[in-house]
């Protein structure tokens, strides 16, 4: 069963009919985006205690007495930096989330140029076939340069932001399970089912989904939930190590090779369309996972070295 908008959701938990019109793949991707700058901000505020946002955020080089943040210097209160930087976060928020949309919108229609010549305006206005790791890649572009533009290193940003943006994906899934836009999966299965787990959870037909699909029973496998909950463990374990000894940008490379296994592992059970490319056959989804997979992997390679020395609060080059 799907619920598109928020209504549905309502009259089937409670039986009321409340006119409530409102999308619930929306709601949960302004949930997602809300939870994400929540902890954006509890980390860049905890780099800007450790001195390494660079001379626009400085610190002083005196701690506090049986504590490891350091006081503002200059004519900077430390009220006056946390609201510089919850600006920062809204502004960078914004801006990845618009670039994202964007960047997913336009590798959902690489993906399917056929469709794109024949209704160029409804694949461009649709409300489902969004391509993350698309939104991804030009995301984290427009962030970069949004960061340097601010003044804080970016491979800095990169690191604060790779937990939010983990848990913002898993968040993003529950509204494609429950509006039913399209990024289930293949037919399931049901021999392979394990006798203790429940159906609903192997296997689901999407009735009333957003994409107006019949799905025809048993159904197909519900990849919005494994990738909801495989990402949740994800985003837990990059805020687990966030604290890392090694050098800067060191975190966002995992992520980055997290988020691209995490794609290859879900994708053959997905019915996205494959493609031909140098010979191998694969869809636009893996073969950006395994970019990502590779650019992670190099960059763990080379940053994994444990910095030489901490971070100073007048450091102010991009790292």
């Amino acid at each position: 069963m799907a619920f598109p908008y928020l209504h549905d959701l309502i009259r089937a938990a409670t039986g009321l009919d409340v006119p409530l019109p409102l999308p619930t793949f929306g709601l949960c991707v302004v949930v997602a985006v809300a939870a994400a700058i929540y902890v954006a901000r509890l980390e860049l505020l905890r780099l800007y205690r450790a001195g390494r946002l660079g001379d626009r955020f400085p610190v002083s080089d005196r701690p506090r007495r049986g504590s490891d943040v350091a006081k503002p210097s200059g004519n900077d209160s430390r009220a006056e930096v946390t609201s510089r930087l919850t600006n920062f976060v809204l502004d960078f928020a914004v801006l990845v989330v618009l670039a994202g949309f964007i960047g997913a919108r336009i590798a959902s229609i690489v993906e399917v140029p056929r469709e794109f010549v024949a209704d160029p305006w409804g694949m461009i206005f649709s409300r489902q076939g969004f391509n993350f790791l698309g939104g991804l890649v030009l995301g984290v572009m427009a962030g970069a340069w949004y960061a340097r533009r601010r003044g804080i290193p970016i491979r800095v940003a990169c690191d604060a932001f790779a937990p939010s943006l983990m848990l913002a994906y898993a968040l993003g899934r529950i509204g494609c399970q429950l509006s039913g836009d399209g990024d289930w999966g293949i037919a399931a299965n049901m021999a392979l089912k394990p006798g203790w787990l429940p159906t609903w959870l192997w296997a689901q037909t999407y009735t009333h989904n957003i994409a107006g699909v019949v799905i025809p029973p048993p159904g197909v496998y519900p990849t919005p939930i494994y990738e909801t909950l495989l990402c949740l463990v994800l985003f837990a374990a990059l805020w687990a190590v966030r604290r890392h000894p090694f050098r800067t940008g060191w975190l966002f490379a995992l992520y980055l090779l997290l988020c691209g296994l995490e794609r290859l592992a879900i994708e053959p059970i997905r019915i996205n369309p494959r493609a031909h490319f140098l010979g191998i056959v694969a869809t636009q989804a893996e073969i950006l996972a395994a970019a990502l997979v590779i650019l992670g992997a190099a960059g763990l390679v080379a940053l994994s070295r444990r910095s030489e020395s901490a971070p100073t609060a007048r450091s102010s080059a991009p790292t």
